[in-house]
């Protein structure tokens, strides 16, 4: 017989031999040369298969021994070796899991012990599939329909390539069940709203691919295991926060200063259910806090849901979202507070922001911000905001950035804290471009008026998440949009010295063209990193390279195109590989200042929505890093901040934290409705799969 193993890139697939998942406590036979070196705090061995030693696949160690449960997972080496180092005391079930075998039964087992593992081959290769990341299944479709919901959550995954049986039993076909499924749960409305924007004929592809899962089809595009680096790493889990939680970010030091907060408390935020949660790493304790506010309450009547039912299992107030953390380790982040009404200030000719360029409404149900103090456990509302807040940062100037409709907007934290005056606190730069190249902005065309080339130009811009210049004290902030990136500087005296430029990506006359949505950060040279959700490349701007960046080009984007690199890691395409559109979303891209991770100063780094990573790029080596969580299979994150608690133990006293921010944690492996929520997640990269 043969087993299904990775063969380089891709697995081959045969007949599997069905065996046990073996644990033992002798030393490790004669294939390794004897037993794994370990310390009394490690679990170590060697995983082995019909064919020999298992490289490249995971070995888990899970334990609920803590005050919250916590997980381990690392990569075996060439050899099949594993070490499982630095674990809390506490009883773990143990086990193996890689692509091309199936989960086999936990082993008990405790740190300090030799566990030798027998990995189990896929018996058929439906049994392989069911554990490839959400993009392989959604791949069988022929092309890319309606695919806005993967901002969300995953779409590939068990909860969603088959329809639940609650909503089967109701359907009169396959096309009733999905209608049934758009309009149900939390988000039905919206869903609903969706699916009839759907034609006919998009609606069927949607039809059709659940079909033919049904029917026992499975990807023909097959997932590779971890090579070289990719075996270094560690993943830590701890569950925090609630089984309803969805939409999380989390936040450990300064993005600026990996030192700040050292050995603190990690936090996460979640949008759907107003919570704010600690976690402390060491003790393995979380607290669960509710955010305040005045905000409208919402969400209280909600469709019936297959996993739910009736209960409004999201209504909320504060939709907090997206923290930052300050040099004194205060976390701020953008929440409602208040209703949608206006301040007054943010359209009086009195403000000289709103005399520049004022603005009139910030849409319904627009976030403001939210200050916590550690120290005391308070919560601080700052409700007199102009503009909707979202993704922020911390620049240079201890400013807080974001971006939002038409402009860049800050907070004066110093000022802020000092004077509790919101409204003297803060500013915004409207994007206006110095296109009649005279060096001042002070007419312009608006984007639906005519050009004219005696004034400057405003355009508009969307500003998901704000990427902020570390090192220019000029206020220099980046914004992603559809298809380009926008600088705007603030400059000395704002508003008059805002200025901006726009760049675009140059066409390649190759399949894809980078296209998408975008979303932007900055590496501390000053070269901007953009993740592009339609092509998925990834791409990296130097404005240093610019010769000229005003004039009538800098409003179209066509000026530097020689700024431009471009990078693509490939995946899984629809198709089942025969198109050049991935089944993939790149999510947020953060760069890891200060090598907290382990793979080097200023790494660029990215999420994604639908393979179960985050990526790190080598980029004089072209290399993509991929940072798995193979377990609980559905991990996505929107935000990763490295944090560098003890520099002096090396890569145990450093470290990049992310979370699971899948909209609906209930599809994620092993959750579902009686799940304990979401999960922090540190990735640690040490020097090779064996240190301790």
């Amino acid at each position: 017989m043969t087993r299904w193993i990775p063969a380089c890139c891709h697995l081959a697939f045969g007949v599997g031999l069905l065996g046990g998942l073996i644990g033992c406590t002798a030393p490790v036979g004669t294939q390794s040369g004897g037993a794994v070196p370990i310390d009394p705090d490690d679990i170590g061995g060697v995983v082995t298969g019909p064919a020999g030693p298992e490289a490249g696949v995971w070995v888990i160690a899970e334990t609920a021994s803590l005050p919250t449960p916590f997980a381990r997972i690392v990569v075996t080496d060439e050899q099949g070796r594993y070490v499982l180092p630095d674990l809390p005391r506490g009883d773990y079930q143990v086990w193996v899991r890689g692509y091309g075998l199936v989960d086999a039964p936990r082993r008990a087992a405790r740190p300090g012990q030799q566990l030798n593992l027998t990995a189990v081959a896929a018996p058929t290769p439906a049994a392989a599939a069911e554990y490839y990341p959400a993009a392989y299944w959604l791949a069988m479709m022929e092309q890319p329909v309606g695919q806005c919901g993967l901002a969300c959550h995953q779409i590939g995954n068990k909860a969603t390539r088959e329809i639940p049986a609650s909503i089967l039993e109701k359907s009169r076909s396959t096309l009733h069940a999905w209608q049934l499924r758009m309009a149900a749960g939390v988000e039905g409305a919206s869903m609903a709203a969706a699916w009839s924007r759907f034609s006919a004929e998009e609606q069927q592809a949607w039809v059709e691919w659940t079909d033919r899962v049904a029917r026992g089809e499975i990807p023909r595009q097959t997932p590779r295991r971890p090579t070289g680096v990719e075996r270094n790493l560690v993943v830590s889990l701890w569950d925090w926060g609630t089984k309803f939680d969805g939409r999380t970010d989390a936040v450990a030091s300064d993005l600026r200063d990996a030192r700040v907060n050292a050995g603190g408390l990690v936090y996460m935020v979640s949008r759907s259910n107003d919570v704010m949660t600690t976690l402390d790493p060491d003790e393995h304790r979380v607290q669960v806090h509710t955010v305040p506010s005045n905000a409208p309450e919402k969400r209280t009547n909600t469709p019936w849901s297959a996993y739910w039912g009736d209960e409004p299992v999201w209504k909320r107030r504060a939709e907090p979202r997206s923290l930052a953390m300050d040099r004194q380790a205060r976390v701020w982040f953008s929440a409602m507070v208040r209703g949608d009404e206006q301040p007054a200030f943010c359209t009086s000719p009195d403000n000289r922001f709103a005399r520049f360029f004022p603005i009139e409404s910030a849409g319904g149900g627009a976030r403001q911000a939210m200050l916590y103090e550690p120290g005391t456990a308070r919560f601080t509302p700052i409700g007199d905001v102009c503009a909707s807040l979202d993704h922020n940062q911390f620049g240079p100037d201890d400013y807080w950035y974001f971006g939002s409709r038409d402009v860049v907007w800050w907070l004066d934290t110093p000022k802020f804290l000092d004077t509790k005056d919101a409204e003297a606190s803060q500013g915004w730069c409207p994007a206006v471009v110095d296109t009649n190249a005279d060096g001042v902005i002070t007419e312009w065309t608006e984007p639906d008026q005519p050009t004219d080339p005696a004034k400057d130009r405003r355009v508009s811009i969307g500003c998901y998440q704000v990427a902020v210049d570390h090192n220019d004290p000029n206020g220099v902030a980046w914004c992603g949009d559809a298809g380009r990136l926008t600088r705007i500087e603030k400059g000395p005296s704002p508003p008059q010295s805002c200025r901006a430029q726009v760049f675009v990506p140059p066409k390649t006359g190759s399949e894809p063209e980078v296209s998408g949505a975008a979303e932007a950060t900055v590496d501390d040279a000053g070269v901007v990193w953009v993740n592009w959700r339609g092509s998925q490349h990834f791409t990296s701007f130097d404005y240093r390279k610019c010769t000229t960046t005003n004039g009538p080009g800098a409003a179209t984007g066509e000026l530097c195109r020689e700024g431009w690199t471009l990078y693509r890691r490939g995946g899984p395409a629809y198709g089942n590989g025969s198109t050049a559109v991935e089944a993939d979303l790149t999510y947020l891209p953060q760069v890891d200042l200060h090598d907290a991770l382990g793979l080097g100063r200023g790494v660029p780094m990215y999420g994604t929505v639908n393979a179960n990573m985050n990526v790190a790029l080598l980029s004089e080596a072209r290399q993509f890093v991929e940072l798995n969580v193979p377990y609980p299979m559905g991990f996505f994150s929107r935000s990763s901040n490295g944090r560098i608690d003890n520099p002096a133990t090396g890569w145990k006293g450093r470290g990049v934290w992310s979370s699971f921010s899948n909209y609906a944690l209930w599809h994620m492996e092993g959750i579902g409705t009686e799940g304990n929520g979401s999960k922090a997640v540190k990735f640690q990269m040490r020097p090779d799969p064996l240190a301790k």
